[in-house]
Protein backbone atom coordinates (compact mmCIF):
# COMPACT_ATOMS: atom_id res chain seq x y z
CA UNK A 1 0.00 0.00 0.00
CA UNK A 2 0.97 3.78 -1.03
CA UNK A 3 2.56 5.63 2.28
CA UNK A 4 1.68 8.74 0.27
CA UNK A 5 -1.15 11.17 1.36
CA UNK A 6 -4.13 11.26 -1.41
CA UNK A 7 -2.31 12.26 -5.00
CA UNK A 8 0.73 12.99 -2.88
CA UNK A 9 0.21 16.13 -1.65
CA UNK A 10 1.37 18.07 1.60
CA UNK A 11 -0.96 18.82 3.84
CA UNK A 12 -0.16 21.13 7.00
CA UNK A 13 -1.86 23.22 9.77
CA UNK A 14 -0.72 26.92 9.93
CA UNK A 15 -1.11 29.32 12.47
CA UNK A 16 -0.26 32.65 10.39
CA UNK A 17 1.81 34.80 11.96
CA UNK A 18 0.55 37.82 14.18
CA UNK A 19 3.85 39.96 14.24
CA UNK A 20 3.90 43.30 12.61
CA UNK A 21 5.72 43.72 8.92
CA UNK A 22 7.06 46.67 7.22
CA UNK A 23 4.22 47.98 5.60
CA UNK A 24 2.39 47.59 9.54
CA UNK A 25 0.62 44.71 8.21
CA UNK A 26 0.57 41.54 10.43
CA UNK A 27 1.25 38.07 8.81
CA UNK A 28 3.70 35.74 6.62
CA UNK A 29 6.92 35.89 4.16
CA UNK A 30 6.02 36.87 0.64
CA UNK A 31 6.58 34.04 -2.10
CA UNK A 32 6.51 32.09 -5.20
CA UNK A 33 6.28 28.13 -6.22
CA UNK A 34 7.63 27.37 -9.64
CA UNK A 35 6.43 24.12 -9.78
CA UNK A 36 3.48 23.30 -7.67
CA UNK A 37 0.08 24.85 -6.94
CA UNK A 38 -1.01 25.28 -3.20
CA UNK A 39 -4.58 25.37 -1.63
CA UNK A 40 -5.86 27.14 1.28
CA UNK A 41 -8.46 25.87 3.96
CA UNK A 42 -9.79 28.26 6.41
CA UNK A 43 -11.12 27.04 9.64
CA UNK A 44 -10.30 29.92 11.82
CA UNK A 45 -9.44 33.56 12.59
CA UNK A 46 -9.71 36.12 9.34
CA UNK A 47 -7.44 37.72 6.57
CA UNK A 48 -6.52 37.56 3.20
CA UNK A 49 -3.96 36.92 0.64
CA UNK A 50 -2.46 38.93 -1.16
CA UNK A 51 -0.81 37.53 -4.70
CA UNK A 52 1.15 38.74 -7.72
CA UNK A 53 1.27 37.47 -10.91
CA UNK A 54 0.95 37.67 -14.70
CA UNK A 55 -2.78 39.02 -14.19
CA UNK A 56 -1.39 41.75 -11.90
CA UNK A 57 -2.02 42.28 -8.04
CA UNK A 58 -5.14 41.10 -6.25
CA UNK A 59 -6.47 41.09 -2.74
CA UNK A 60 -8.60 37.51 -1.54
CA UNK A 61 -10.48 37.45 1.90
CA UNK A 62 -10.21 34.46 3.81
CA UNK A 63 -12.43 33.50 6.64
CA UNK A 64 -13.73 30.46 7.95
CA UNK A 65 -14.80 27.91 5.17
CA UNK A 66 -12.98 29.91 2.57
CA UNK A 67 -11.47 27.70 0.07
CA UNK A 68 -8.69 29.33 -2.13
CA UNK A 69 -5.75 27.59 -4.04
CA UNK A 70 -3.66 29.26 -6.78
CA UNK A 71 -0.88 27.82 -9.49
CA UNK A 72 2.98 28.11 -9.92
CA UNK A 73 3.95 31.46 -10.99
CA UNK A 74 1.89 33.07 -8.17
CA UNK A 75 3.52 35.39 -5.62
CA UNK A 76 1.84 34.88 -2.36
CA UNK A 77 1.59 36.54 0.95
CA UNK A 78 -0.83 36.29 3.61
CA UNK A 79 -2.17 38.73 5.96
CA UNK A 80 -3.80 37.47 9.51
CA UNK A 81 -6.48 40.28 10.52
CA UNK A 82 -7.19 38.24 13.68
CA UNK A 83 -5.81 33.83 14.49
CA UNK A 84 -6.28 33.31 11.11
CA UNK A 85 -5.63 29.52 10.85
CA UNK A 86 -5.20 27.66 7.96
CA UNK A 87 -5.33 23.66 6.58
CA UNK A 88 -2.63 24.09 3.31
CA UNK A 89 -2.96 21.75 0.80
CA UNK A 90 0.36 21.33 -1.31
CA UNK A 91 0.98 19.42 -4.83
CA UNK A 92 3.91 17.78 -5.15
CA UNK A 93 4.52 17.23 -1.26
CA UNK A 94 8.63 17.47 -0.53
CA UNK A 95 9.26 20.29 -3.56
CA UNK A 96 8.42 23.08 -1.62
CA UNK A 97 10.87 21.53 1.28
CA UNK A 98 13.39 20.89 -1.10
CA UNK A 99 13.62 24.57 -2.31
CA UNK A 100 10.61 25.08 -4.55
CA UNK A 101 9.72 28.25 -3.08
CA UNK A 102 11.80 31.37 -3.58
CA UNK A 103 11.30 34.93 -1.54
CA UNK A 104 10.82 38.30 -2.96
CA UNK A 105 13.87 39.24 -1.19
CA UNK A 106 15.27 42.77 -2.53
CA UNK A 107 16.49 43.02 -5.80
CA UNK A 108 19.90 43.18 -4.60
CA UNK A 109 19.89 39.90 -3.58
CA UNK A 110 19.08 38.43 -7.08
CA UNK A 111 22.95 38.97 -8.24
CA UNK A 112 24.07 36.86 -5.44
CA UNK A 113 22.34 33.50 -4.92
CA UNK A 114 24.80 32.84 -1.83
CA UNK A 115 23.84 35.81 0.17
CA UNK A 116 19.83 35.48 -1.01
CA UNK A 117 20.62 31.65 0.61
CA UNK A 118 22.27 33.06 3.68
CA UNK A 119 18.97 34.89 4.46
CA UNK A 120 16.28 32.42 2.96
CA UNK A 121 18.03 29.36 5.23
CA UNK A 122 16.58 29.51 8.63
CA UNK A 123 19.64 28.24 11.45
CA UNK A 124 16.82 26.35 13.28
CA UNK A 125 16.10 26.44 17.02
CA UNK A 126 13.21 28.65 18.88
CA UNK A 127 14.93 32.05 17.94
CA UNK A 128 12.24 33.46 15.54
CA UNK A 129 14.51 36.40 14.61
CA UNK A 130 16.05 35.31 11.48
CA UNK A 131 12.11 34.37 10.12
CA UNK A 132 11.28 37.62 10.75
CA UNK A 133 13.87 39.58 9.30
CA UNK A 134 13.48 37.48 5.57
CA UNK A 135 10.20 38.28 6.21
CA UNK A 136 10.87 41.88 6.97
CA UNK A 137 13.41 41.56 3.58
CA UNK A 138 10.87 40.14 1.39
CA UNK A 139 7.97 41.91 2.34
CA UNK A 140 10.58 44.85 1.71
CA UNK A 141 11.09 43.87 -1.86
CA UNK A 142 7.73 42.29 -2.77
CA UNK A 143 5.99 46.15 -1.92
CA UNK A 144 8.84 47.10 -4.44
CA UNK A 145 7.33 44.57 -7.27
CA UNK A 146 4.25 45.74 -6.97
CA UNK A 147 5.27 49.01 -7.26
CA UNK A 148 7.50 48.80 -10.35
CA UNK A 149 4.93 46.87 -12.52
CA UNK A 150 5.02 43.51 -15.14
CA UNK A 151 8.52 43.96 -16.28
CA UNK A 152 9.91 43.68 -12.46
CA UNK A 153 7.42 40.90 -12.20
CA UNK A 154 9.49 38.95 -15.59
CA UNK A 155 12.54 39.84 -14.10
CA UNK A 156 12.14 37.99 -10.87
CA UNK A 157 10.19 35.00 -12.25
CA UNK A 158 13.96 34.95 -14.35
CA UNK A 159 15.75 35.55 -11.37
CA UNK A 160 13.80 32.80 -9.39
CA UNK A 161 14.94 29.84 -12.20
CA UNK A 162 18.10 30.80 -12.29
CA UNK A 163 18.24 30.40 -8.41
CA UNK A 164 16.70 26.41 -8.64
CA UNK A 165 18.05 25.91 -11.91
CA UNK A 166 20.95 23.30 -9.88
CA UNK A 167 18.37 21.52 -8.32
CA UNK A 168 15.91 20.68 -11.19
CA UNK A 169 17.03 17.15 -11.38
CA UNK A 170 16.55 16.35 -7.54
CA UNK A 171 13.14 17.75 -7.82
CA UNK A 172 12.36 15.04 -10.95
CA UNK A 173 13.13 12.81 -9.01
CA UNK A 174 10.70 13.22 -6.00
CA UNK A 175 8.05 14.48 -8.51
CA UNK A 176 8.72 10.92 -9.89
CA UNK A 177 8.41 8.76 -7.28
CA UNK A 178 5.61 10.76 -5.29
CA UNK A 179 2.66 12.70 -7.36
CA UNK A 180 3.94 10.92 -11.19
CA UNK A 181 3.69 7.38 -9.39
CA UNK A 182 0.50 8.25 -7.22
CA UNK A 183 -0.85 9.16 -10.86
CA UNK A 184 0.32 6.22 -12.95
CA UNK A 185 -1.11 4.03 -10.10
CA UNK A 186 -4.89 5.24 -11.29
CA UNK A 187 -3.33 4.17 -14.65
CA UNK A 188 -2.42 0.13 -13.40
CA UNK A 189 -5.74 0.00 -11.74
CA UNK A 190 -7.46 1.37 -14.49
CA UNK A 191 -5.72 -1.42 -17.03
CA UNK A 192 -6.60 -4.37 -14.52
CA UNK A 193 -10.44 -3.41 -14.43
CA UNK A 194 -10.48 -3.31 -17.66
CA UNK A 195 -9.48 -7.00 -17.48
CA UNK A 196 -11.83 -7.53 -14.89
CA UNK A 197 -8.88 -7.96 -12.56
CA UNK A 198 -9.43 -7.38 -9.06
CA UNK A 199 -6.29 -8.62 -7.75
CA UNK A 200 -5.16 -4.97 -6.27
CA UNK A 201 -8.66 -4.44 -4.51
CA UNK A 202 -7.18 -6.94 -1.99
CA UNK A 203 -4.73 -3.82 -1.35
CA UNK A 204 -7.14 -1.56 0.63
CA UNK A 205 -7.33 -0.55 4.22
CA UNK A 206 -6.73 2.80 6.49
CA UNK A 207 -3.52 4.62 6.96
CA UNK A 208 -3.66 7.09 10.32
CA UNK A 209 -1.67 9.93 11.45
CA UNK A 210 -3.00 10.01 14.81
CA UNK A 211 -1.20 13.20 15.65
CA UNK A 212 1.35 15.79 13.15
CA UNK A 213 4.71 14.35 12.79
CA UNK A 214 6.12 18.15 13.05
CA UNK A 215 4.98 20.64 15.39
CA UNK A 216 5.87 24.06 15.64
CA UNK A 217 8.07 24.42 12.95
CA UNK A 218 8.77 27.99 11.52
CA UNK A 219 7.48 28.45 8.34
CA UNK A 220 7.47 31.19 5.79
CA UNK A 221 3.95 32.00 7.04
CA UNK A 222 3.71 30.94 9.96
CA UNK A 223 4.07 28.22 12.62
CA UNK A 224 3.94 24.62 11.29
CA UNK A 225 2.02 21.36 11.79
CA UNK A 226 3.18 19.04 9.12
CA UNK A 227 1.85 15.76 8.41
CA UNK A 228 4.11 13.58 6.36
CA UNK A 229 3.19 9.63 6.44
CA UNK A 230 6.26 7.09 6.84
CA UNK A 231 8.41 7.11 3.36
CA UNK A 232 7.40 10.60 2.21
CA UNK A 233 10.32 12.26 3.90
Amino acid sequence: MSSHLPGAVGVSRLSVYDTTAPDGLHGGTPHMHLTCSEGYVVVAGEGHVQTLSGDGYRETPLRPGTVAWFRPGTIHRLVNEGRLQIVVLMQNSGLPEAGDAVLTLPGNYWEDHDAYRAVATLPGGDDLGPAFRRRDLAVTGFLALRAAGPDAFGDFCRFAASLVAPRVGEWRRRWEAGALDAALETGRQLDALEKTDISYLSNGGVSVLPQPTESGKHGMCGLLETYIPQGDS
